[in-house]
């Protein structure tokens, strides 16, 4: 018996949504992924209109938000990977938005 190996295509989205407190990312297959901003920390503390300007990256491998340094990738939203960055990272990340 023979068998050949399986080809895994990258998934790619096609749409990113926002409603109430979830990131929506719509796949090119039909999948659509959501995810509470909770689990991207720069994405709960940005502003609806940092959020709304965003950008597909690796021809819609993964979405990039200039405004917060955020890059998220669909292989990391499928496989429920949160966000990574440490408490302290954030804090200085929301210090150096609102100077005292």
């Amino acid at each position: 018996m023979s068998t050949s190996p399986t080809e895994i295509e990258t998934p790619i989205a096609q749409k990113v949504t926002f409603e109430n407190d979830f990131l929506s990312v719509h796949l090119q297959d039909g999948r659509t992924i959501s995810v509470p901003f909770a689990w991207y920390p720069r994405l709960l503390h940005g502003t609806p209109d940092e959020r709304k300007r965003w950008r597909f990256i690796g021809k819609g491998e993964g979405i990039h938000w200039e405004d917060l340094d955020e890059d998220i990738s669909v292989t990391g939203l499928l496989e429920g990977k949160k966000s990574m960055e440490s408490p302290a990272s954030i804090r200085r990340w929301l210090d150096s938005r609102n100077p005292v």
